[in-house]
């Protein structure tokens, strides 16, 4: 019997930006081996414009994507589940492994200060899906 995928749900207020990059990154990079969520506890009408843009650079297209609420299935359906400065308002289960990713947000800012952030949360996800899933030989 295969084993079953793990799943990451990334969670950030208005899932516009920083749980948007984490999730576009771990889905391309696990190549469909982990099932990805992302939502917010107060989730944009849009993704940022600005985001777009810098993942765009990566050849990441965001154009797509809408913000989505945070909702407690989403918690209970993930194994991993990152935020990224929801604080108190994401649901907490027991067996789910929690990670707080401290990262500046990048609402209002322009592409040159998102840039960063971008890089740091693909460097956290590459070592996140290190973490998760074994090398393939």
């Amino acid at each position: 019997m295969a084993e079953p995928k793990p799943s990451v749900l990334f969670v950030c207020v208005h899932n516009a930006g920083r749980s948007q990059m984490a999730a576009a990154f771990l889905n391309r990079l696990a190549e469909g081996r982990i099932d990805v969520r992302s939502a917010g506890s107060a989730p944009a009408e849009t993704v940022n414009p600005a985001v777009v843009l810098a993942m765009a650079e990566r050849g990441i297209d965001l154009h797509a994507e809408v913000p989505k609420i945070l909702t407690a299935a989403a918690v209970r359906a993930s194994d991993v589940v990152i935020t990224m400065g929801c604080g108190d308002t994401c649901p907490v289960f027991p067996g789910k492994t929690y990670l707080d990713w401290r990262l500046d947000d990048p609402a209002g800012q322009g592409l040159g200060a998102i840039r960063p952030i971008r890089n740091e949360i693909e460097r956290r996800v590459r070592d996140l899906l290190d973490r998760l899933l074994p090398p393939v030989s």
